[in-house]
């Protein structure tokens, strides 16, 4: 691509973000560096379709960038602005608070990202890896009960499930000393590797309720709490163009559904644990949300080991201002880490 192509191909793509609308050679003229009729810009616009770097709107004579040619103006010609000022205090104002609990302090920063950024914020919560202290069942109705989750750095989580019929409150007792026997010490991932060996290894003396039990208790804290309580979602609300056609908000419409649906977002982590930094998603490359044709920025964050234990991110249609977004995703991983880690050290 020669310097003028790439010109003409910054420029337009900088305008279509800026504007959401296709960019004409007149609007071109008054935006290159160096005095070049619309016929030649025309001409470049032309080559670059053919490339497959623009699209021409069957309503408008003007181009817009392509999901090859964002990707390539992402890659190559994106300029990142620093973090303003603004926006910094705005997010350091929701961590303010040293006695906010994590979940709380998680939801705080992610609505304040949603507001600077008026897109869709997502912040992927660190699994609870705290050792184990004590594991309590509590009936709260025939076909209801409460496992107790009391970790060593004194989170306390609850969490309802369905126990099996006929429970009783003494295999509610069993099933919490059979757990309480070797979980002491111990994160939840690593119980949820030897229960199944400890409940075979104790058939013969483990009650048959007590065992459903333990079983129902530990799918909750698996599934259910890995599905839907760990991933946090703000600012839906923007992604809702009051101009958007009905095109679009069938897309937007099949995003939320992707959000609310969402049963591995495992996947979801692994959009950033290939390395740090801010990586970007558009279009068909966020294997999440493919179908919305919407653009993802995402970053991981660290506790004090450095090791990423969750994500946090920005959606948005595709033509997001990615110069700024970066860097705001990118303070708001390390500001998450941050809060993470003094809570750690405490």
């Amino acid at each position: 691509m020669s310097a003028r192509s790439r010109e003409v191909f910054q420029r337009l793509v900088e305008g279509y973000i800026e504007s959401g609308d296709p960019v004409g050679s007149r609007t071109l003229t008054r935006a290159l560096s160096e005095s070049v009729s619309p016929a030649t810009i025309r001409n470049v616009m032309q080559d670059l379709e053919h490339m497959g770097l623009l699209d021409s709107p069957h309503t408008s004579a003007g181009r817009i960038p392509t999901q090859l040619g964002l990707r390539m103006f992402v890659d190559g010609l994106l300029e990142v602005s620093d973090l303003g000022k603004s926006d910094q205090r705005k997010l350091d104002s929701m961590v303010t608070s040293n006695t906010q609990e994590l979940p709380s302090a998680l939801d705080r920063i992610g609505s304040a990202l949603s507001g600077v950024t008026q897109g869709a914020s997502l912040v992927l919560t660190p699994k609870q890896e705290a050792p184990v202290k004590h594991i309590e069942f509590v009936s709260l109705a025939p076909d209801r009960a409460l496992v107790v989750l009391v970790f060593a750095n004194g989170q306390v989580e609850n969490r309802v499930f369905h126990p099996p019929i006929g429970q009783t409150p003494s295999s509610l007792r069993e099933a919490a000393n059979f757990l309480n026997s070797f979980a002491e010490g111990r994160t939840l991932t690593e119980l949820s590797g030897i229960i199944a060996q400890e409940i075979a290894t104790h058939r013969q003396t483990l009650d048959d309720l007590a065992k459903a039990c333990v079983e129902s208790g530990i799918a909750i804290w698996e599934n259910e709490g890995e599905r839907h309580e760990r991933l946090i979602v703000r600012g839906r609300s923007n992604l809702l163009d009051q101009d958007a056609s009905a095109e679009d908000l069938d897309r937007i419409k099949s995003l939320f559904d992707d959000l609310e649906r969402k049963r591995d977002i495992a996947d979801f982590l692994e959009l950033a644990e290939q390395g740090e930094g801010v990586r970007i998603f558009i279009g068909s490359e966020n294997k999440l949300f493919s179908l919305s044709g919407s653009s993802l920025v995402v970053s991981p964050y660290m506790n004090s080991d450095r090791k990423i234990i969750g994500v946090v991110g920005v959606i948005g249609p595709t033509r997001l201002n990615y110069g700024r977004i970066v860097p705001i995703v990118d303070y708001t991983a390390q500001l998450v880490g941050k809060v993470i880690s003094d809570r750690d050290e405490r």
